[in-house]
């Protein structure tokens, strides 16, 4: 199974900009491909599918876009790959009788996160786990706050609406199953109290909401 580990990056004012330059460059990107698929289905109700999309690729970098050389190429694979995705998603609602949300073309700025499909492709972390280096970004300092557990798979760099910077690393995980103690526990969730054990030991509320109130109103006014 799967388990991520989401932590608190910092980049140098140089990083940032270089990492809200790949941004822009993946919703070029995205945007271009989904008109690509949109033309085609209206005016020639021809489908397009994610490997001619990814074959472009190349023809991209060299003439149209430039910029795109600057973002990895396995992350410039895997924004083709979330397009397959959400027209999958898309045709799949249609098929089932569903409001289908067509997928929507990005604004500037609405584009928010960069996969790295392969650990240690373009992405790893250092010995100390202080920095996480990043093609063409360098070595990005890292709050590595709890280690992480299982083999590293993917890693997704994202963009908070108030200017945080985070990553998240999928670890593929096998978790250790708990000895059995032959004693059942009870347990009651609360308000105050997260939730109280037949046992008496009780878990505090995290109030999530409380902790973002501020950020989610930041975000809100923009």
């Amino acid at each position: 199974m799967l388990k991520t580990f989401k932590y608190r990056v910092y980049p140098t004012k140089r990083q940032e900009r270089v990492l809200t330059e790949q941004l822009e460059e993946c919703r070029w990107l995205w945007n271009t491909l989904l008109a690509e698929r949109k033309t085609a289905w209206e005016e020639r109700q021809e489908a397009i599918d994610y490997y001619d999309q990814k074959a472009e690729l190349p023809g991209l970098k060299a003439d149209a876009r430039p910029g795109l050389k600057q973002v990895h190429s396995q992350v410039a694979q895997e924004v083709v790959l979330r397009l397959k995705k959400a027209m999958e998603a898309f045709f799949r609602r249609l098929k089932a009788g569903e409001n289908p949300g067509y997928p929507r073309f990005r604004g500037k700025g609405r584009y928010d996160s960069l996969t790295y499909p392969q650990w240690e492709n373009g992405v790893k972390l250092s010995v100390s786990g202080k920095r996480l280096t990043l093609s063409k970004v360098g070595d990005v300092k890292l709050i590595y706050h709890r280690p992480l557990e299982g083999t590293p798979k993917t890693a997704t760099i994202r963009r908070t609406a108030t200017g945080k910077w985070f990553v998240t690393i999928a670890c593929e995980w096998e978790p250790t199953p708990l000895p059995p103690t032959g004693k059942p526990v009870g347990i009651d969730v609360g308000l105050k109290t997260f939730a109280t054990m037949s046992d008496g030991q009780e878990i505090a509320n995290p109030r999530f909401f409380r902790s973002e109130e501020t950020e989610l109103a930041k975000a809100q006014r923009k």
